[in-house]
């Protein structure tokens, strides 16, 4: 244990970690108080003590991809597809601005049915609304992500799960781990901030595998991390797996703040779908940022990445409302700005 606190003060202090050091502190689970700690006074130090809210607008779950872990995978046919049409897209975003969000995050499964066309379109009209924008849309051409961002795109969250090439391979197949790479390089490339981010638990992935994802987000300096358990989904091949382990997930959390102190770190609903309040745990464990979902009606139901998702039948007025209130309950505040990351060129 001795071991794991100088390691977390090292963390603390340098930022940087060799990998076996990250290795050891994720699977130290002694040590996960004192990590959420230091990560905790690093997220203050850095990004402060405000939270930012970014509104979720789910438009469609059609998805060309067929992910092993994912329930809008391609050959699942018992999943309810749906599409958003633009004018129900862009009025969700309209309704998230009257609820004060300053950001609405566009996610779907890969569905080319939304073509450069259609997006700038609704990115355009978004735009217009005086909202930032976050794509959620998958893997791209480089001139389609050159024409969302031309069209206003402020952002994109394209996690790679897992940067072990095997436990990819074995996990997306007719995927490639290097197109992965080169589409987040091009993205960073084009001037979007981009997020990333590790699936933790799947079959075969070790400390020294997330190890490796967080010292490759190191590298491509990521804007935005986005990490969560597998949930099992009956409808897909991983229907029978153990879920990923609440516990390490938010070692990983810590982790990523401690090492990468500038970054915008979510409160991901996976964590609160496995346990009680799990937001609030992981908002006192580095993370600054809750994505409240604005989709409306039974699309929240339809969107079904995986099984017993929270606040599904809650309104999108109750998830502002509700978030606001158990945010100001931790002794934080709702953001006012934009969100967008704030670098610093100084030490905690």
């Amino acid at each position: 244990m001795a071991v794991s606190v100088d390691l977390i003060a090292k963390a603390e202090q340098t930022h940087r970690l060799e990998l076996a050091e990250i290795a050891g502190l994720l699977g130290e689970a002694d040590c996960e108080q004192q990590l959420a700690a230091a990560a905790d006074r690093v997220r203050s130090a850095y990004v402060g003590d405000d939270v930012h809210l970014r509104g979720l607008i789910e438009f469609s779950n059609v998805c060309r991809r067929d992910c092993s872990y994912c329930g809008l995978r391609r050959d699942n046919t018992r999943i309810d597809r749906y599409r958003l049409s633009e004018d129900d897209i862009v009025e969700l975003a309209r309704k998230a601005k009257g609820y004060g969000y300053r950001t609405v995050v566009l996610q779907s499964g890969e569905d080319l049915y939304f073509s450069i066309d259609r997006l700038c379109r609704i990115i355009r009209r978004i735009k217009a609304l005086g909202m930032v924008i976050t794509l959620s849309i998958g893997e791209r051409s480089y001139e389609e992500y050159q024409a969302f961002r031309e069209a206003g795109a402020d952002r994109y969250l394209l996690r790679i799960e897992t940067t072990d090439p095997a436990l990819y391979a074995a996990f997306n197949p007719g995927m490639q781990l290097a197109d992965r790479i080169r589409c987040t390089e091009e993205l960073k490339t084009l001037g979007y901030e981009v997020g990333t981010g590790t699936l933790v638990g799947l079959p075969g992935q070790t400390m020294e595998m997330i190890a490796r994802d967080i010292l490759w987000y190191q590298a491509i300096d990521a804007d935005m991390l986005g990490v969560g358990p597998l949930i099992p989904n009956a409808d897909t091949p991983l229907g029978e797996a153990e879920p990923g382990d609440w516990h390490l997930t938010r070692r990983l959390v810590s982790l990523l703040r401690l090492l990468l102190p500038e970054a915008n770190i979510p409160a991901t609903t996976a964590m609160e779908t496995m346990m009680p309040h799990g937001r609030e745990i992981i908002l006192n464990s580095g993370a600054n940022v809750v994505m409240p979902n604005v989709t409306e009606g039974d699309y929240r139901r339809k969107y079904a990445l995986y099984p017993g998702k929270i606040c599904v039948a809650d309104t999108p007025a109750d998830c502002r409302a509700c978030m606001s209130g158990r945010i100001k309950v931790l002794g934080r505040f709702v953001a006012q700005d934009e969100g967008f990351r704030r670098h610093q060129d100084r030490e905690v």
